[in-house]
């Protein structure tokens, strides 16, 4: 039998220069690379995808795939399984083309007519964001022309098993969209395989090889059938650091006749590749992620002494860093999410304008470096990360960071205390040089003066500051007047919106922040100090949180207030016969359709345009000024309303439940006087204490007030934006309004000089095009990461990602815990909760979710407690939860996979334990 000197021009060698991924599918586009880069790739050539196309059309197989799939439910395993089985009947049963058949046969009798190894190349596998990884199948050591293309049909089939049907419905993949290439190369006989990470996947580092191998095929490897040898190289230096020999109990190698077997391994305890193979398999790694610029995972192979490719695919599980951050100096990064309970990715337009904001405190503090050199600052995963590498590294940090960041996510706590075990972390006195005492003097101490002031006339001061807010936020919509010019107006609009990066350091930190400073920074700590020394004196631990207590019912907490206003608003529905028949019998999204067209009954047009006028500006993830608002999309508000409609218990009426905890924190107070009363000087601290409440009510309740300031704000600047939007979209500029919100504040002030003197009949812009394509690639990006279930708390600049929250004592009750934040033992069933739009929350169940804002906290009117992932002591959860008298427990790692809907849970807000009944 002769070998063809050349493949039919309908397969495509590995060798060709290139080929495209809607040719070749993921894998056999790497498989090209990677061959015409000089790896040392199996020989082989590609079945493109026209081939699987022309065998569909064939066989007419997409009516009847059309036809399975309809209806089915993909959340549902063994549906899944049943399609899967009907369509892979379906595609054995159907014929393959001659030509492909004659194909094929040259193909095989080119490879040497030797075993080879047949593997799926999906279109919508190997890629950046989507690995897709053991969708589809694999045949090893296929023998002769007739298994062959029985091979290439099974590899067909195999883009409908029931992995890849789920994966793709949650991955919102189409899957009439997606095709399959087969790759057919010459069978490696390996004495030994496995795989290998250019960085290490269990902790993000990025400068650690990891590779795991056993002996034989890696089937058993990747099917899970063996404890592998686990090796792990540092790449900086290619010295091997950590040696594990597993057992590898089981080997597959291939049969004379075709097909593996599995049988017990012969020299299991002996390493399955020596270390001068291991060094040599690191080396090529660091070469094929150098060619992809990103950390791959690599499929390999050993067979007498030769290591051969057998796949690479991006690693797509790690979190990204920052562009342009190298790994060393190593640095800390905090993630903002962790202090605002927002686990979603920000817009471009809410990162840049965050990171504006916040910078301009530290040039309020004195700093004088530019923003684009700023190291404060920087955006991962669509995130905003803060620098605290200083505060770690700094001596006299370390005794109030536990302090301060306890009451914010206590997981936060344990990350930094096996950061700072790293050597690259070591104390640096000085290391916050940065901030020259006398900038931080001029700054501070007008800020003292004001503190002060709050001090002596803590109630007439707080009702100055809210009306000083509204006076700003009054004056704004004032300016943002259109005059019919679509250049000027949008000028005006981009001018605001760049104003605001003064924002935080002129107006809100000297009006607003001072207030929470001067009521909660002593006064939380002096109250709980004290209330600690009672129960240790007394034994008493009801004292131990008798704290929290004088926390609740919090006069000038807008949040508050804005419940309230809802809940009223929801009694006005109750006592309008028209509205409440409405609110009964249509849907949330309908009733936000009806609103938006002004076509509700009167009655709750009215009232719920009432709402609106001054907390429309709300919504969830509100401090993006790219995420939608409710004045936008009221759906949730009306979801809520429907929510509140349920409640029929007078005793569970907010605001009976508002009144009721003020009471509950008045007796509190009154208990804990009398107490210290008995302690050491405890004439003195009663007085400490009467003082201490006083301050504490009247000025603790606006820690929201500043927030609230800066999210109309925003919400108004985006308001002028999206008009601006729409009249670019009408100009066909834009496809829709909200496309602005995925600009940088300089590129929208860019546009906004090219759009100076703009009228009507003018040319586009001449930016347009590349804004355009920029839009389309970070709306993409956003879809990506709002894809993404973990999000580190802590992330090192070497790759390194802590995600845990507060971890169980060894030894602990079967359970979860976290940090109590707001005391009392609640029983219910759990209500599990990603996002609050559409949510509906039935009166006493346990509200389950990763964090929370504002926009959630309608919520807490009918739950029964809080269970949340991220979030400390006085993170905005625990403080809404401890006024509305509310359990709760936070930082529960995991706690949205851990926890169900429908299980019932009892929650200690007193002890921090989580107990599943």
């Amino acid at each position: 039998m002769t070998t063809p000197a050349a493949l039919p021009t309908s397969l495509i060698p590995l060798n060709a220069p290139a080929a495209a991924l809607e040719t070749v599918g993921g894998k056999g586009a790497n498989l090209v690379k990677l061959a015409h880069a000089g790896f040392h790739v199996p020989n082989g050539f590609l079945i493109p995808t026209a081939a699987y196309r022309a065998f569909v059309d064939l066989n007419q197989l997409d009516a009847a795939i059309s036809e399975i799939l309809r209806d089915l439910d993909f959340s549902d395993l063994q549906a899944l399984t049943a399609a899967s089985a009907a369509i892979r009947t379906q595609f054995a049963a159907g014929t393959v083309s001659q030509g492909l058949t004659a194909a094929l046969e040259i193909g095989w009798r080119w490879l040497g007519a030797s075993p080879v190894a047949v593997r799926s190349s999906a279109t919508a596998e190997d890629l950046p964001d989507l690995s897709f990884a053991g969708q589809q199948d694999t045949y090893l050591n296929v023998i002769g022309p007739e298994a062959l293309l029985k091979a290439v049909v099974d590899c067909w089939s195999s883009l409908w098993t029931a992995r890849a049907l789920g994966y793709r419905a949650r991955n919102a993949i189409p899957h009439g969209e997606v095709s399959l290439s087969v790759v057919v190369q010459t069978m490696v006989p390996s004495q030994a395989s496995g795989v290998m990470f250019t960085a290490n996947p269990l902790n993000g580092r990025r400068g650690e090889t990891v590779i795991d191998a056993t002996l034989g095929l890696g089937e058993a490897l990747v099917s899970g059938l063996v404890e592998p040898d686990h090796y792990v190289v540092d790449s900086s230096n290619n010295a091997l650091t950590h040696k594990y020999l597993g057992s590898k109990s089981v080997q597959i190698n291939g049969k004379s006749e075709g097909g593996v077997a599995t049988h017990e391994a012969e020299s299991a305890q002996i390493q399955a590749i020596p270390d001068e193979i291991i060094l040599k398999l690191a080396q090529i790694g660091q070469q094929i992620e150098a060619l992809y610029n990103f950390p791959q995972d690599i499929e390999w192979a050993v067979a007498q002494a030769e290591i051969y490719i057998l796949q690479a695919r991006p690693i797509t599980s790690l979190y990204p860093l920052p562009a342009n951050l190298p790994p060393e100096p190593l640095k800390t990064l905090l993630g903002l999410q962790v202090i605002q309970g927002m686990m979603e990715p920000f817009t471009p337009l809410g990162q840049t304008a965050i990171i504006e904001v916040l910078f301009g405190g530290g040039r309020a503090l004195g700093l004088k470096l530019p923003l684009a050199q700023q190291g404060a600052f920087y955006v991962a995963g669509e995130r905003i990360w803060i620098n605290v590498t200083p505060i770690v590294r700094n001596p006299r940090a370390h005794k109030v960071f536990p302090v301060v960041f306890k009451n914010l996510d206590p997981g936060v706590v344990q990350a930094f205390v096996e950061i700072l075990r790293d050597p690259r972390m070591a104390p640096q006195p000085g290391s916050m040089s940065l901030l020259k005492p006398w900038n931080v003097a001029r700054f501070a101490l007008p800020l003292l003066g004001r503190v002060l002031h709050f001090l002596r006339q803590p109630e007439k001061m707080a009702q100055t500051i809210l009306t000083i807010f509204d006076e700003r936020v009054a004056e704004t919509v004032a300016r943002q007047q259109p005059s019919g010019n679509l250049g000027a107006d949008f000028a005006q609009r981009v001018a605001l919106l760049l104003e605001a990066r003064n924002l935080f350091a002129d107006f809100v930190i000297p009006k607003g922040v001072t207030a929470v400073v001067a009521g909660m920074a002593p006064f939380f700590g002096i109250l709980q100090r004290f209330s600690k020394q009672v129960a240790a004196q007394t034994g008493d631990t009801r004292f131990d949180t008798l704290y929290l207590e004088i926390a609740r019912g919090l006069p000038n907490n807008v949040t508050i207030e804005m419940d309230l206003k809802l809940w009223q608003a929801a009694q006005s529905l109750r006592s309008d016969p028209a509205s409440a028949e409405i609110f009964e019998g249509l849907p949330p999204s309908e009733l936000a359709a009806r609103f938006l067209a002004g076509s509700l009954p009167s009655a709750a047009q009215k009232v719920i345009a009432d709402f609106m006028d001054r907390y429309g500006m709300r919504g969830l993830g509100e401090i993006d000024m790219g995420r939608p608002r409710w004045c936008e999309n009221p759906e949730h508000i009306m979801g809520v309303l429907q929510s509140y409609l349920q409640i029929d218990d007078p005793a569970l009426a907010p605001d009976v439940v508002f009144a009721r905890g003020a009471e509950v924190a008045q007796s509190a107070a009154e208990e804990l006087e009398s107490a210290v009363r008995q302690l050491p000087h405890g004439h003195f601290k009663a007085r400490m204490v009467r003082f201490g409440v006083r301050r504490y009510r009247a000025l603790a309740g606006l820690r929201e007030a500043p927030k609230f300031f800066a999210v109309r704000m925003m919400g108004m600047m985006r308001a002028g934006l999206l008009a601006s939007g729409e009249e670019m979209a009408a100009a066909g500029w834009l496809d829709q309004a909200d496309d602005l919100v995925y600009l940088k504040m300089a590129e929208l002030e860019e546009l906004a000089a090219e759009l100076e003197g703009w009228q009507v009949g003018d040319f586009p812009p001449t930016s347009l095009p590349a804004l355009q394509t920029a839009i389309r690639e970070r709306q993409a990006l956003r879809q990506r990461e709002l894809r993404r279930k973990q999000i580190p708390r802590v992330l090192l600049s070497d790759g390194t990602a802590y995600y845990e929250g507060v971890r169980a004592a060894e030894g602990a009750a079967s359970g979860l815990v976290g940090d109590p934040v707001s005391p009392g033992v609640v029983e219910g069933v759990v209500r599990v909760v990603f996002d609050p739009l559409g949510t509906h929350l039935e009166p006493g169940e346990i509200l389950v979710c990763p964090g929370t804002d504002p926009a959630w906290t309608p919520l807490f009117l009918a739950a029964g407690g809080l269970v949340m992932e991220t979030g400390g002591m006085m993170t905005h959860g625990s403080v809404v939860a401890r006024e509305y008298g509310i359990p709760a427990v936070v930082g529960v790692h995991d706690a949205t996979r851990r926890l169900q809907t429908g299980q019932r849970i009892r929650v200690n807000g007193s002890s921090g334990a989580i107990e599943i009944l």
